[in-house]
């Protein structure tokens, strides 16, 4: 009897804190949603690593341009990870940064910078910028 009442707490448990042992269970489509949310709801948005070289080339763009992102620093945050696979749905890529422009993803570092460089930046945001600086 009381194997079957360790079993019923186990089972419980398990129910309450969504624990998979074992078995695959779907992640909540709330990352992804967040993904998109955040992409509609800023004209720049970034999703970043806070220690990331690349992720601080990409953010100085747009310092230089005089703009400012909404950053996503996923290091900092408890669901970074699920947010990143997120990513990997939605635009093919994992790795960070990844930069959006009124709603359409320009993409990571190297993009950023070459479409500041060669003024298509600048015509997304609707800004002048000389461009010409080397980051």
């Amino acid at each position: 009897m009381r194997n079957l009442e360790t079993l019923s707490i186990v089972v419980v448990l398990v129910l309450l804190l969504g624990s998979n042992f074992g078995g695959a269970v779907a992640k909540p489509k709330s990352a992804s949603d967040f993904v998109k949310k955040t992409v509609s709801s800023h004209t720049i948005a970034i999703f970043s690593k806070s220690y990331c070289p690349y992720c601080r080339r990409a953010k100085a763009v747009f310092k230089e341009l005089n703009q400012e992102p909404f950053v996503v620093e996923l290091d900092e945050r408890d669901d970074g990870r699920d947010i990143q696979d997120a990513l990997i749905e939605l635009v093919g890529r994992r790795t960070v940064p990844q930069v959006f422009i009124n709603g359409k993803h320009l993409g990571g570092s190297d993009d950023t910078v070459d479409a500041y460089e060669n003024g298509e930046l600048a015509k997304l945001l609707g800004i002048e910028s000389e461009g010409d600086e080397e980051l």
